[in-house]
């Protein structure tokens, strides 16, 4: 299939228009000159004490039987939210949410969330809690924000979460090829494993 059936050039996408394409993954993300690749990441992790865990942890089981997740905006308030305040708390990165990016017409949009110091994240929620769609969605705005920001990192990277699902994902910049790593990682179940990964990226 030509790419220009794919991705129209003379038409205006933003972000969330890839989430909506129906075409296979590697085909949209072609059109960019990116591949795709599958398969486990070996994710560092922070190995210091998280002081704050236990009180997270508690909190979200509290809430979770009383939540209801078919909500997008109770997803991100009180399942994502807590997670990357902690995660700043750790870091001490800086977090913009809704955060505007303009490449070209075909790469533009806000960014659900970014976290910046020495290192950019990005994280996105999966709309309506497909992993899969969704993750084409954090491949596009990795390969944007690879032209929008100025920095030495030759691996971007990101998340896409329901809330009570993560899934990280790289962009490496010098070979162009976006990374899925097949591994899931589950709040609360997980959470201590998915906060030392997130804390490791953005240690300062």
């Amino acid at each position: 299939m030509p790419r220009a059936a794919i991705i129209q050039p003379d038409r205006s996408y933003t972000f969330a228009d890839y989430f909506k394409l129906n075409f296979a993954p590697q085909d949209i993300l072609a059109y960019f000159n990116v591949s795709l690749q599958r398969r486990s990441l070996n994710l560092p992790r922070y190995t210091g004490t998280l002081d704050r865990l236990v009180d997270l942890k508690a909190r979200i089981e509290e809430s979770l039987p009383r939540l209801s997740l078919t909500s997008e905006m109770a997803r991100r308030e009180f399942l994502i939210a807590p997670v990357l305040t902690d995660v700043l708390h750790y870091t001490q990165a800086t977090l913009n949410v809704e955060y505007p990016v303009a490449v070209s017409n075909q790469l533009k949009g806000s960014l659900d969330y970014l976290l910046q110091n020495d290192q950019a994240f990005l994280v996105i929620e999966a709309k309506n809690e497909d992993l899969e769609r969704g993750f084409v969605q954090l491949a596009i705005e990795l390969i944007a924000l690879d032209q929008w920001i100025e920095s030495e990192q030759t691996i971007l990277q990101g998340a896409i979460s329901t809330g009570n699902i993560w899934q990280f994902g790289q962009f490496n910049r010098q070979t162009r090829e976006v990374t899925q790593d097949l591994a899931l990682y589950r709040v609360p179940a997980d959470l201590d494993d998915l906060l030392r990964i997130l804390v490791k990226i953005l240690e300062p």
